[in-house]
């Protein structure tokens, strides 16, 4: 097949299988990293400028402004291509470098928060701020607002019609991080469709507020709901039947193990949520075909998460996780450190 433009690339994605021998389940990896822009957000990023034009709000040749941690704007970018729109970007400290030289590869125009934060601090409340006093000033601008758009939301359907036809219709748990609840929503709600039994378990980090725990900074990126903000409206907490969360260093040293005995990059939410799927199978919360999303690539995190020298330096490695994940699937006796053989679903 050849298709006509990039983002014609979305969607699609394949599933990596890996198997938890001892509790009979697969944890089956959806790679959205494969989308063109390297993360899930690629959908809904064009599902949301798509519906922005059809009901009027967007103009032709307009300029969306929008708040995010990197994979929110590079997906708005490679959309504001496809239809000739202006793309501004604001971004804060937390967003990974290699996320801004992507940005500005695309011809997005970057724009920093100003004030002084915490290197853990996610700074939310001023980002949204900042990308609504842009967007009231620009002609022809509009703040997308991904945590309020119900088109987040909608951006999903078409994973959840992917999972269900490459799985053979048996989909037994979805387990996936929380941010703006656009991706949970959209992807639990879809599923519960299709199997009202089917568990949903959300991940968040710890020191997010999306589940009523006390905020506090924490370093994972584009994922959880930092204490000062607000959680977004497009989140749907019917859909969800456990709010779990995880913590950096379970996060980032799953991300690691992953990398190391699979070849697969994936970022550090996608460490989180392999951490805590692989957990609560062996509790026997959830078992069977069990979803999972690699929202985005390690590759966008080498001197972050996959820098041994950046973790030590925030107290963030800790070998023992490593230890866990061999137990969990299968690998104590092992002679070399090795994971169950992966395969393609």
């Amino acid at each position: 097949m050849i298709l006509s433009k990039v983002t014609d690339l979305i969607g699609n994605t394949p599933i990596l299988c890996l198997p938890v021998p001892a509790k009979h389940a697969r944890l089956l990896l959806k790679i959205e990293k494969n989308n063109p822009g390297g993360s899930i957000k690629d959908r809904m990023a064009r599902n949301m400028v798509i519906a922005a034009l059809k009901s009027g709000r967007l103009k032709p040749g307009g300029v969306i402004v929008e708040s995010s941690s990197g994979n929110t704007a590079i997906g708005l970018a490679i959309t504001a291509i496809e239809f000739g729109l202006r793309f501004i970007a604001v971004v804060d400290h937390h967003a990974a470098q290699d996320k801004i030289a992507v940005l500005r590869a695309l011809g997005a125009e970057v724009r920093y928060v100003e004030g002084t934060f915490r290197e853990d601090e996610v700074a939310v409340v001023e980002r949204q701020r900042l990308a609504a006093e842009l967007a009231g000033k620009i002609p022809g601008a509009i703040f997308m607002n991904q945590s309020d758009n119900i088109a987040n939301a909608g951006g999903y359907f078409d994973f959840v019609r992917e999972v269900i036809d490459q799985v053979g219709g048996q989909i037994d748990a979805y387990v996936g991080c929380v941010g703006t609840g656009g991706s949970m929503t959209g992807i639990a709600r879809g599923l519960k469709l299709h199997n009202p039994k089917a568990t949903v378990l959300a991940v968040e980090p710890d020191g997010s507020i999306v589940f009523g725990q006390p905020g506090h900074p924490y370093y994972q990126s584009g994922t959880g709901t930092p204490a000062g903000d607000t959680v977004g409206l497009v989140l749907d907490y019917s859909c969800i039947d456990l709010g779990v969360q995880v913590t950096d260093a379970q996060a980032f040293e799953t991300a690691r193990y992953v990398a190391r005995h699979t070849g697969l990059l994936v970022g550090g939410s996608t460490g989180g949520v392999i951490y805590k799927a692989l957990e609560y199978i062996h509790r026997g919360v959830i078992g069977g075909n069990v979803i999972a999303a690699v929202a985005d690539g390690g590759e966008k995190y080498l001197h972050t998460v996959f820098s041994e020298s950046w973790l030590a330096e925030r107290g963030l490695l800790d070998p023992s996780i490593g230890v866990q994940l061999d137990i969990w699937l299968g690998q104590e006796q092992a002679a070399e450190p090795a994971m169950p053989r992966l395969s393609v679903v």
